[in-house]
């Protein structure tokens, strides 16, 4: 080869590493213009590379090499004769061998890969496997460490090629993970099994068991570099562990306990640095989310748990966004109570937590506090029985001595307030003042605020008494406290607002005065936040005081929003279309004129690519730091984009997993997410503004429901069916009639509509994996099927149904365990969300009987037996109280159509009655009812009405005590009854049943059980008024409560006005007893 063309090469080579900006530039001009482009220069650059005595220089000739022979797919590489490709397919494994520098020697293996990507596949590369045995053999430690990174590098290359070589490849991999001498061939061996992990299918069972026996020496290599504190080696080591997390094969199965076990020893070791406990800590909570039906099976929860809140009892960084091992110890119990049924997790939690908050170590009280908070959420229908008993523990840390303590507290009060909001709002008496008293202590000041938040956003009427106080305090706050708690408190205003409403108005004025000066803030970091924060707030103020009070701002408050989403902060533009979203729903038809201002830019967000540049994600990391999963800094996710083998400067494009890099509550995604959602709600206000953008609105959320983002996918659903709804109402429909049979059919345009997004949506819940997703779909799928009728099932109903009996199995694609054996059982309790899915695909089932009326019973057949199994005894009681719900709304919707299946109903119901639960007892009293009421069949006949009536007696029996399922239950009792007399009086004792059923009068928790109650009333009096009169003295106090101006919508416009003519026809027999009732009864 011509010296002269390989001297100029290397010339330009070494430019390229110069300190000269000028001289790089131009030199890498010349190399992509005049050698680049031509096959010669790769037999050049590996003349270099093996030759060149400078190392910088042997280096950056390797990284040009191989990007020279991946050129187009190869082309430069085959345009080289093929005795020059020999002869380097020869000699690169001499000079791999004989090359001293590390980085040189991996970046020659990634050559090495790069020619077997060509060439394995076409078979041309014999030597190329028996000098991978010969090395990864070699009695030589540094040529087992190049022969292993040289696999390694291959398999990431070109797996398939060597799939039939894995049995020779573990022979070869269990004998590095034991390698006597060498570190990096231990954590190198464990890197390539990682990636042959990845191509092993779920049938491969012998590769399965194989690759199964090497896990306890992948566990140990791990361990080995977590006792050495080498972080890098370990990270590598948690990257394959999470990797094997995620697949579907079932690698780890027989592993789990080792593995948690060994997370938890890394992760409790105080010895070891902090980032290598994290890592450990991070992949405890990915075992937990992807192996959950082991840690159930294996009842881990509770030891996990005890290792857990030790863990927690540890300090905290000074920044909030910053990653601890205390944070993530609490981030593991938070998946713990989100993945796991909550008889697993909150029992053994609850008797830690009672013990720590006796301890007189303030970090173990903090934990516990801590550990309490985080677990609500997942538990709370578990926990919200047992909350009285609970409190204690709250008040205790709200007033414990340390302050870490009372800050926990804080939170878990926080956490307590979003998932159990009426169990807080009743103790408001207590629990406001010593909230609002935290906010004036500078040690408590920031979570106090963000408990008070958390508290006013749930509080209605109870706010009324303490809104002096509350805004006396929160804004002086806003004059006094640090730039983050202003944040904070501007928020906990806004929340303010939201509960007391138009009682707002009198401090309207001054709190825009202190918050209009938050929208000229433009620096990065607090001041963002607090300007954020602010135009959401006024948005919520806006709401509270209505349009009147409003609009003098409008032009204003629309300005700095706009200039906002100008600036390019993803947290910025997320407030603004908060903002925009809900001053269309106050304005109405009057936010028109700034349709197309706005949803131009809610486009333009939905368009943006999430990727980006090293400086955008560390912006973004910067932004929004729990966006990223992993913990690491932008820099560090930066660089795990690329190869941490490659040369400065030598950026690999690799296909890049979002679990492993970027999560994907990213800062741009949580922007798109809002600016979808914000599209349905900007369409739902202002109607036909918004006409001209519905087709390209539509087009991107059709678009989206295939995002990566589970956050993008619900609101890209949720818009959908907002538009359908919305578009449905401007097409002037008439009402529809339920039936099968569509005898009103839909506008043309709106079926046009339909067609156009139905038709994905279904076909992303067939496939679609996030239980969360599943069930927003759902509910909204409930809703729009709803408010439109048959017109939407129109070719569309054989697939929801089959979709929602799929669910129903338990066989979706969201509820598979792909780590679950074949024969195993599926496991009977499940996690609270879990049964969210459940509860809301059987509202899907409730609102097909609405809407088919009595066809439904062509289908209802397939559907009973799947909601039946939920009311078994071993089913929790939020699964039984769902399923008999669904049975009675099920029932109401298919009228007398229920008919055929009134016996099995009436079996489940009776079952039900006598339920421990409360709930369920009271949702079984309503199905109960209503079957009386809508079956042709005689439920009076064979002593069944006696059986329902000893069931609903007990149910009458209710005092102040009394839980809000009780008070419903007596209710739905006195409905049930009432509904028995219309159907069949004459079955009843009535002499017994009327001093009970009157004695629920009135009707206080369930009001739409008046009407069949006053039915009742009215048809006694019509067929039996003697005995009637005898309760005239009970009936007229309740006749008075429930026509009085104040009684709000007790009773139907028909239902008032027989009242009326009853109470009109009792003046005639007993005027002094229906006297009273003149106030309230117009000419009486």
């Amino acid at each position: 080869m011509d010296p002269t063309y390989i001297a100029n090469l290397h010339t330009l080579l070494a430019q390229t590493v110069a300190p000269d900006t000028n001289v790089i530039k131009s030199a890498t001009a010349s190399l992509n213009q005049n050698y680049y482009k031509d096959p010669t220069c790769i037999p050049a650059l590996y003349e270099i590379l093996a030759t060149s005595p400078e190392q910088n220089v042997r280096q950056l000739s390797a990284v040009e090499l191989r990007k020279r022979i991946s050129q187009g797919e190869g082309k430069l590489w085959s345009g080289v004769p093929e005795e020059v490709r020999r002869t380097i397919k020869t000699k690169v494994f001499e000079n791999i061998m004989s090359e001293q520098a590390s980085i040189v020697r991996h970046s020659m293996a990634r050559v090495i890969s790069s020619i077997a990507n060509i060439e394995l596949p076409l078979d041309t590369w014999p030597d190329l496997l028996p000098f991978l045995q010969q090395a990864t053999s070699s009695p030589t430690a540094t040529h087992r460490e190049v022969g292993i990174f040289v696999l390694f590098s291959v398999l990431e290359a070109v797996i398939d090629a060597l799939k039939e070589q894995t049995s020779s490849l573990f022979t070869i991999f269990s004998q590095l993970l034991v390698d006597p001498e060498s570190t990096e061939v231990r954590v190198t061996t464990v890197r390539a099994l990682g990636t042959l992990a990845q191509f092993i299918e779920a049938d491969e069972k012998a590769d399965i068991k194989k690759f199964q026996a090497l896990l306890p020496g992948i566990i140990g290599v791990v361990s080995q570099s977590c006792a050495s504190n080498n972080e890098d080696d370990a990270r590598h080591g948690f990257d394959v562990i999470e990797t094997l997390l995620i697949l579907e094969s079932p690698l780890l199965s027989k592993n789990i306990p080792d593995l948690v076990q060994f997370c938890l020893s890394v992760g409790a070791n105080k010895s070891t640095d902090d980032e290598i406990r994290q890592m450990a800590l991070n992949a405890l909570n990915w075992t937990i989310k992807y192996k959950k039906s082991k840690i159930q099976s294996l009842n881990l929860a509770k030891p996990i748990m005890e290792v857990l809140l030790p863990i927690g009892s540890e300090a905290d960084p000074e920044d909030n966004d910053e990653d601890s091992p205390s944070r993530l110890a609490f981030r593991a119990v938070d998946a713990l109570a989100t993945v796991l049924p909550p008889n697993q997790v909150f029992p053994p939690l609850h008797a830690l937590v009672t013990g720590y908050m006796q301890s007189p170590d303030p970090g173990l009280r903090k934990s516990a506090m801590m550990a309490f908070g985080v677990t609500v959420e997942g538990c709370s229908e578990f926990i919200r029985p047992h909350m009285k008993s609970l409190w204690p523990l709250i008040d205790t840390g709200l007033s414990d001595p340390e302050p870490i303590v009372r800050k926990a507290a804080c939170i878990a009060f926080a956490c307590i307030c979003e998932w159990l909001e009426e169990e807080c709002a009743e103790r408001h008496a207590v629990l406001l003042p010593a909230i609002i008293n935290l906010t004036e202590d500078p040690a408590t000041q920031g979570p106090a605020c963000t408990a008070l938040d958390a508290y006013l956003e749930i509080l209605e009427l109870e706010i009324g008494n303490y809104l002096p106080m509350i805004m006396q305090r929160l804004t002086g706050l806003l004059a006094t406290a640090p730039m983050n708690v202003k944040a904070i408190v501007t928020g906990a205003i806004g929340s303010a607002a939201h509960a007391s409403k138009g009682n707002f108005t009198p401090y309207f004025e001054e709190t825009m005065t202190r918050l209009r000066p938050f929208l000229s803030l433009t620096q990065d970091g607090e001041e963002m936040d607090l300007r954020g924060i602010s135009t959401d707030a006024i948005g919520t103020i806006a709401e509270a005081v209505g349009k009147t009070a409003f609009t003098p701002y409008v032009p204003e408050i629309m300005k700095t929003a706009f200039e906002g989403v100008a600036l390019g902060s993803a947290r910025l533009k997320e407030c603004s279309f908060l903002f925009f979203g809900v001053l269309a729903k106050v304005f109405g038809d009057d936010f028109g004129p700034y349709v197309p201002m706005v949803v131009p830019l809610l486009l333009e967000s939905m368009k943006q690519n999430e990727g980006g540049t090293d400086e955008l994600i560390e912006k973004l990391a910067n932004e929004n730091p729990d966006a990223f999963s992993t913990g690491a800094t932008g820099a560090q996710l930066g660089n795990a984009m690329m190869s941490t083998d490659l040369a400065p400067g030598e950026a690999q494009v690799v296909d890049i997993d979002p679990t492993q890099a970027i999560s994907v509550n990213s800062a741009i995604a949580i922007e798109k997410e809002i600016a979808a959602d914000t599209m349905g709600v900007v369409f739902a206000a202002t109607h036909n503004h918004f006409l001209p953008y519905l087709e390209p609105c539509t087009l991107e959320l059709v678009e989206a429901l295939q995002h990566y983002y589970e956050g993008i996918r619900k609101s890209a659903i949720s818009s959908l069916f907002a538009f359908m709804q919305t578009f449905y109402e401007l097409s002037g429909p008439e009402i529809w009639e339920p039936g099968a049979r569509v005898t009103v059919p839909l506008h043309e345009k709106v079926r046009d509509l339909v067609q156009h997004t139905l038709a994905p949506i279904l076909e992303l819940w067939s496939s679609e994996d996030d239980k969360s997703v599943v069930s927003a779909l759902c509910a909204d799928l409930s809703e729009t099927i709803a408010k439109i009728g048959p017109g939407l099932l129109d070719g569309h109903l054989e697939e929801i149904c089959q979709n929602v009996k799929i669910i129903l199995e338990g066989k979706s694609l969201c509820q598979q365990d792909p780590d679950a054996e074949e024969d195993e059982e599926p496991l009977e309790d499940q996690a609270e969300f879990d049964s969210v899915l459940i509860s809301s695909t059987s509202d899907v089932v409730a609102t097909l009987a609405s809407v088919l009326g009595a066809d439904f019973a062509q289908v209802f057949g397939t559907f009973l037996p799947l909601i039946a199994k939920n009311t078994a005894k071993n089913k929790s009681s939020t699964d039984r109280a769902s399923a008999v719900g669904t049975i009675g709304e099920v029932i109401t919707g298919m009228k007398n159509g229920i008919t055929a299946f009134t016996q099995p109903i009436l079996q489940i119901t009776f079952a039900a009655l006598s339920d421990e639960d409360s709930e369920v007892r009271s949702n079984a009293a309503f199905a109960a009812g209503v079957l009386i009421e809508n079956s042709d069949a005689d439920i009076s006949a064979d002593f069944q009405y006696m059986h329902i009536l000893n069931a609903l007696k007990p149910m009458f029996i209710v005092n102040d005590a009394s839980t809000s399922p009780e008070l419903h239950g007596r209710d739905n009792a006195a409905g049930a009854v009432s509904r028995m007399i219309l159907k069949n009086s004459s079955a009843l004792p009535l002499d017994q049943v009327l001093p009970v059923l009157y004695s629920a009068l009135p009707l206080k928790n369930d009001y739409l059980e008046n009407t069949p109650m006053y039915r009742g009333i009215f048809h006694l009096f019509r067929t039996n008024e003697a005995m009637m009169m005898n309760f005239v003295d009970v009936l007229v106090p309740a006749f008075g409560l429930v026509l009085a101006p104040d009684a709000g919508e007790q009773l139907t416009e028909e239902i008032r006005a027989e009242l009326i003519q009853l109470i009109h026809h009792l003046k005639a027999s007993v005027p002094g007893k229906v006297a009273p009732l003149a106030a309230v009864v117009p000419g009486l």
